[in-house]
């Protein structure tokens, strides 16, 4: 088969709403995760400096600030961002819940 199917839902939530799809599509090269978040919900501040991966967050539905090295972010459903490997991030919802798409390369 030259391609792999699923629906996030089918994939058990981590931790926090977080639906982890790499290993479930086999991906190589391409993270893919799903969040679904409550209001309120902030992220860990980190990096990905090690491992060398842009991400690009996108907001599905709800509303976001997105803190990069430092700089608040803004957005709204349908806004999406980059953020470089080495920049530190932090993901904080507003007050409804909201759902992201984030997705990650190496």
């Amino acid at each position: 088969m030259s391609y792999t199917k699923l629906n996030y839902r089918d994939v058990e939530s981590v931790r926090d709403g977080m639906h982890f799809l790499r290993e479930p599509l086999e991906t190589e090269k391409l993270g893919v995760t799903v969040v679904e978040c409550e209001p309120g919900w902030t992220s860990p501040e980190h990096d990905h400096a090690d491992q060398d991966h842009e991400e690009v967050y996108l907001l599905l539905e709800g509303e976001a600030t997105v803190t990069i090295d430092g700089e608040s972010v803004e957005l709204e459903s349908g806004d999406a961002v980059r953020v470089p490997a080495g920049a530190t991030r932090q993901i904080e919802t507003g007050d409804v819940e909201s759902t992201f798409v984030l997705a990650g390369a190496s």
